[in-house]
């Protein structure tokens, strides 16, 4: 559901058309028993709170002027990536990527650095920005500067946009690099996942194998 929420925003901003056809192709958008047969169900509801409190935005509609959904293509490290830009403006040299997000400050804690980080970082959205700012360089000659447009799924919605900050983008084109040739490997069979330890597939395959120290319960 989460998915489609995000995209169901992603698709008004795309174009009319685009949403309408987003709309028809998601029925389980509406409610089809009880007092609220025939309405939006709430999830959606806040989605389009989510639209309506960013096209109500006046600095917002100056910033994501633009192509919508331009696919990019090209090769990092030999292999091949395709990703799909939500605002790509060539001309001012930016592109923007919006981002659904419970709450836009909330903290996320972090196993490996023990510190708390926003949802940006706990999702790992720099390496989407940097592969992303790679593709457009390598199609169009241009090297943009990624923006994230957060919307959160508040009562109202808060807003954010964000900027990212020039090393971050580094550690995560190295960190794509460093990392591609295990994910084919995991691809083929070759290798196995390094699992999370937290997800519905880690805990359908989880062993207790292993005794951790309650300090490290914490996941966020």
């Amino acid at each position: 559901t989460a998915l489609v929420v995000g995209n169901w925003l992603h698709s008004y901003f795309e174009s009319k058309q685009a949403h309408e056809k987003f709309k028809d192709e998601h029925p389980e958008s509406i409610s089809k028993r009880g007092p609220t047969k025939g309405q939006l169900k709430s999830d959606f509801k806040v989605a389009n709170a989510m639209i309506q409190s960013l096209t109500n935005d006046h600095d917002f509609n100056l910033l994501y002027q633009g192509d919508k959904e331009v696919i990019v293509t090209g090769e990092i490290g030999g292999y091949p990536w395709k990703g799909k830009i939500d605002c790509l403006n060539l001309k001012q040299g930016y592109f923007v990527d919006l981002k659904t997000t419970a709450d836009i400050y909330k903290a996320y804690w972090n196993p490996e650095t023990r510190e708390k980080e926003p949802f940006v970082y706990a999702y790992n959205y720099p390496l989407q920005m940097a592969v992303y700012q790679e593709l457009i360089k390598q199609q169009f000659g241009v090297t943009c500067k990624p923006y994230i447009v957060a919307v959160s799924k508040q009562d109202p919605p808060d807003k954010q946009a964000i900027d990212l900050p020039e090393y971050r983008l580094t550690n995560a084109m190295n960190q794509v690099l460093e990392s591609q040739q295990h994910i084919q490997d995991v691809i083929k069979g070759e290798a196995d996942p390094i699992q999370c330890g937290h997800c519905a597939y880690c805990r359908s395959t989880k062993k207790l194998e292993s005794v951790v120290s309650a300090d490290d319960l914490l996941i966020d």
